[in-house]
């Protein structure tokens, strides 16, 4: 019997053994209540901007800026030209009269600084003559007018990229009298907006 009661003894220890190393260890608690305040807080530190962004997520970058102005923009430039006046010529030349540089200098600053931002948005010099001499001979002088004039805005600072040239000759004229006030008249350069822009 003895034996019977070493081995309970026996049986009791191990499992009391073997229950105490399957049952899970307590870490004592640790002080659960607040820190007192010091005198000055330590400042919270915030996440960066690039942990709030998800990974897989590239930084956003501005959208890219027209390369043709809006309709606000376009009804400036518009108004631009209608206050910029034609450029006048004397008979059968295609040099500019101190008139004609004053007239394209009006508006001419502004112009050059809203076309600067728009490169696709380009200008038209047309180059016109009065009803004497051959068509071929007007259309011929006609291109002479306008190129003149775009070396002036170039010369201004407008991109000659941005400004096309192009002879009616006496094909377009806004006079139809035949005198000298009348001829005055359709010696110029006109300058518009391409139609496309």
């Amino acid at each position: 019997m003895r034996n019977l009661r070493e081995a309970a003894v026996i049986a009791t220890a191990a499992l009391s053994l073997m229950v105490a190393g399957c049952s899970k260890k307590v870490a004592p608690q640790a002080n659960t209540a607040p820190p007192r305040p010091t005198s000055t807080p330590a400042p919270e530190s915030r996440p960066t901007v690039a942990a709030e962004r998800p990974a897989s997520r590239p930084a956003e970058t501005p959208a890219p800026r027209s390369s043709t102005p809006d309709a606000a923009t376009r009804a400036r430039i518009d108004q631009l030209l209608a206050r910029i006046e034609d450029a006048y010529f004397d008979y059968d030349q295609h040099t500019l009269r101190p008139d004609a540089v004053k007239a394209l200098q009006a508006d001419s600053t502004e112009l050059r600084d809203i076309l600067k931002d728009y490169p696709n948005y380009k200008l038209t010099i047309e180059g016109h003559c009065d009803e004497r001499g051959s068509a071929e001979y007007n259309m011929a002088l006609g291109q002479k007018r306008a190129e003149s004039a775009k070396d002036f805005l170039v010369q201004v600072g407008i991109p000659g990229n941005q400004l096309g040239v192009i002879s009616y000759g006496k094909e377009k004229p806004v006079c139809s009298e035949e005198n000298e006030g009348c001829w005055q008249k359709n010696r110029r350069i006109h300058i518009v907006a391409n139609a496309t822009n």
